[in-house]
C-alpha cells in the first residue's frame, strides 16, 4: 500500500511540475525532484523514465548529482521571479508588510538559486 502511495504521489507531483511549466507561480523543479525521490522509493522503473526524460532529466541528474543549476535555468528563475514580484506589486496593491515579506522571500529564493553550482562541463569554470 505504501509503494502505490508513493507512486500516485509521484505522478501527483509531476502533474504539478508540468503544470509549473506553463504557470509562472508555480515552480517546476522542486515538484520534479519531489517525484524522483518519490519513484526512486517506490519504482525504479519510474525514476528512471524520469531521470532519462529528454527535457526534464538534465536538470534533474545535475541537480541529483552535484547540486547544480544551470546558467540558463538560474537566469529564467530569477527573471520570472522579478516578474512574479512586480505583478504582485502592480496588481494587487498588497500591505506593505506583506509585499515585504513576500519581497524577503523571494530574495532568499533568489540568493539559493545563485549560489548552486553550475553543471560540470557547463562552460562556466566558475562553480560557486
Amino acid at each position: 500500500m505504501q509503494r502505490v502511495a508513493l507512486i500516485a504521489g509521484g505522478f501527483v507531483a509531476v502533474g504539478l511540475g508540468l503544470l509549473g511549466v506553463l504557470l509562472p507561480l508555480l515552480p517546476t523543479t522542486p515538484f520534479l525532484l519531489l517525484a524522483a525521490g518519490l519513484f526512486a522509493r517506490s519504482s525504479p522503473h519510474l525514476e528512471a523514465w524520469l531521470l532519462d526524460h529528454p527535457r526534464l532529466g538534465g536538470p534533474l541528474g545535475a541537480w541529483r548529482a552535484n547540486r547544480a543549476i544551470s546558467r540558463s535555468s538560474k537566469r529564467a528563475a530569477l527573471m520570472l521571479i522579478g516578474a512574479s514580484y512586480g505583478f504582485l506589486l502592480s496588481t494587487s496593491r498588497p500591505a506593505p508588510l506583506i509585499a515585504a515579506a513576500v519581497g524577503i522571500v523571494l530574495a532568499a529564493c533568489s540568493i539559493f538559486i545563485v549560489t548552486r553550482a553550475n553543471p560540470p562541463g557547463s562552460g562556466d569554470d566558475c562553480q560557486h
